[in-house]
This record gives C-alpha cells, structure tokens and sequence, in this order.
C-alpha cells in the first residue's frame, strides 16, 4: 500500500480509499460489506469514506459494525453531514457518531457544496461550521472538510468564504478523472488552490461507478492510475464486492509515477468523449444531488441568509 500525509495534518493515509456508498446497497449484504471493510484494512487501507445520508445510514451502520474487534484503530474514518444549519449538523453528527458506534470520527465533511448559497449558510453565526467547530472542542471529530462535485467555481468560492472566516479546511474533496480534465476541471482550477494551501484532496468518482467505462476510451486500471498520479492524499472508489477490492489493490501495486507522454495519451484518447460532460452526470445533470431531491436534509435556512440572496 501507498501512504501520503493528508494536506497540512500529520496523518498517514492509503493512497486509495473504501466509498462507503456502495457499501449499503440492497445488492451486497451486510456480512459481505463487513467483510470488504475488513479485508481492505487487512490489506493496508486505511481510509473509511460514509456519509450520514449513505442508503438511509445503512452504509454507516455496517461500517460501524465492520469496525469493532479492534479494526477502528486501524482505520482513518471519513463521513459527512448535509445540513447546513447548526441545530441540524449537530442532529446529523450525532446520529453518525451512534450508527458507527464510536466516539470519535476523524475527518467529518461538509456534504454536497453544489450551490454558491451553500457556503454563506454553513459560515453564519448559527451555521454547520460553528457545530463542527464545537464537536473538535469536544473531542467528537478531528478535522473539517467539504465535498462537491457540480462545479469547480463553486469549490473555489467555499474556499474564498473560509478564508474571510479565517477558517481553513483540512480536507477537500472532489471529481478527479480523466474526462474531469477536459470538462468544467476541479484538477485545473481547485487542485492547484488546495496544494498552494497545502490542503489534503481526496479524489472521488475515479469512474463515476463505473459510468466512465462506458465510454470505451479508458480502463479501470487507467482510471485509478491517473487519479493516483495527481497530488491527492487519497482516491476514494467504491467496492461493493471482493473482485472490485482486488481490482483497487492491484491498481495500487503496479501504480508508478506516469510519464508526461502517458498522461498525453491517457487525456488524447478521452478528449472527444469528455467535451460535452455526457460521461460525468454529476455535473450536467441533478441524478446524483442527493440533497437537491431531499432539501429537508439542509435544516431551516435563516432570515439573514435570505436577506443576502438577490430578491426576485
């Protein structure tokens, strides 16, 4: 297994990270989601991707459940929560906290930053950032980061906001795949921000579960390599069996630091695909905002957040 330090921390992560997304779904059972958490552990990954709104918390609970005998010391874990204000962080956090049953969880991120309002609600006096904030004073969780995946203009301005708020991020996570570099970029215009800033990025949808594939330009195998050739801590990629694991790993053991001709190649070869952004939905369409189609999830939006919006 490869290990990097997470951005500015002193953490040691693997290269590649378990999605705990798929980890739920009706289609892999609870006895076989534990034992690919476990076995990914057994074999040197350590980072735990969740999210509190994962397949209505069965991703968190079987996690949590893959963690005990002695595995959650052996883990880095990752969830997040989508609310935006404090009251409904704090809810959302503590329920995380019972379904993975521990006490601690290491790295808690602010969930799905797909609207430019998203940042002014998590930032305000009674916000998500101010919960998060009270939850590392008491020891609940250790860092703070933010996810997306719409818009990389939008990642930009969450960092622009954090910073009038003298806040910085431990954790940025954000699509990074080979269509991605021809298309609306989070590797062109946020990867650069964030190790100038010296923030620990987390590459997610490698291959858009596996929607990538499709296009018939790239391998499985090529997908993670170029997403472990750029500056990331960790590539998260879902498993939901012990071939797709195996598949991770091995990607992780022949990986070797890309040639400026391969990368040429890899990008020459998904260029016309990727132009229009048909292969990476979660830009172009709503079918993977979760919390567009549940906005219950964000909390009460306050008065002086509406008072800042441009009136209709």
């Amino acid at each position: 297994m490869i290990y990097r330090t997470l951005g500015s921390t002193n953490e040691r992560v693997s290269a590649i990270g378990v999605g705990g997304w798929h980890l739920g779904l009706p289609k892999v059972s609870e006895s076989e989601s534990i034992s690919i958490v476990r076995s990914a552990i057994d074999r040197g990954i350590n980072f735990l991707d969740n999210s509190w709104d994962y397949n209505e918390g069965a991703s968190e609970v079987r996690m949590g459940n893959a963690l005990k005998d002695g595995y959650r010391e052996r883990a880095f874990l990752m969830t997040k929560i989508d609310g935006r204000s404090k009251k409904e962080a704090t809810r959302q956090l503590e329920e995380s906290l019972r379904r993975l049953q521990v006490e601690t969880i290491d790295l808690v991120q602010h969930h799905e930053i797909l609207r430019f309002e998203d940042p002014y609600r998590i930032f305000e006096e009674d916000g998500a950032n101010a919960a998060l904030i009270e939850a590392r004073r008491a020891g609940k969780i250790r860092y703070i980061g933010f996810t997306g995946h719409k818009d990389p203009q939008i990642h930009l301005h969450m960092l622009k906001i954090a910073s009038e708020q003298n806040f910085k991020f431990d954790a940025v996570q954000m699509p990074l795949n080979v269509m991605d570099a021809h298309f609306r970029s989070f590797e062109n215009l946020v990867l650069p921000e964030l190790v100038r800033q010296k923030i620990g990025v987390l590459g997610m949808k490698c291959m858009a579960n596996g929607i990538l594939l499709k296009s018939g330009t790239v391998t499985a195998i090529e997908c993670l390599h170029y997403a472990l050739n750029l500056p990331t801590s960790v590539v998260i990629t879902g498993m939901d069996s012990m071939e797709i694991l195996d598949q991770a790993c091995r990607a992780v053991e022949t990986f070797r630091p890309l040639t400026g001709q391969e990368v040429g190649t890899i990008l020459a070869n998904t260029a016309e695909a990727a132009l229009t952004g048909r292969y990476e939905p979660f830009k172009t369409s709503s079918l993977f905002d979760a919390t567009a189609m549940n906005p219950q999830w964000l909390g009460e939006e306050s008065e002086k957040v509406r008072q800042m919006m441009p009136q209709q």
